[in-house]
């Protein structure tokens, strides 16, 4: 069986048409999308000095996971910062996590098989 690795995106909620067809043309076979609020050290500001005491603010992000065999997460997590970048506030973070396993309930098929 393959070794296989979680990616999770988040970011702003702009980002995902063209995320989803980067991923989509990289071969990338099944995705889960949420939508959720968060901030990160700026706490929801759009500077990069916060004041102290100041109350974070979250703000409208999407949270894309996806299930890659382990050998591709560094083509990936590539696509997905050139894809996200901008330079500025905002842009995202990608948390990569090892997999166990992953089974079709379906058909039975496991690992890399039941991607």
């Amino acid at each position: 069986m393959s070794e296989l690795s979680k990616v999770e995106i988040i970011t702003g909620m702009s980002k995902f048409t063209n995320l989803k067809a980067a991923l989509s043309r990289a071969g990338v076979r099944g995705i889960t999308v949420t939508q959720v609020l968060g901030c990160g050290i700026e706490k929801g500001t759009r500077e990069y000095e916060v004041e102290e005491g100041y109350e974070m603010e979250l703000l409208p992000k999407q949270q894309i996971s996806i299930v890659v065999e382990s050998d591709k997460v560094d083509e990936i997590v590539e696509l997905v910062k050139q894809e996200l970048y901008t330079g500025h506030i905002g842009d995202g973070k990608i948390f990569v996590y090892k997999i166990d396993n992953v089974i079709r309930v379906r058909t039975g098929d496991e690992g890399a098989e039941a991607l």
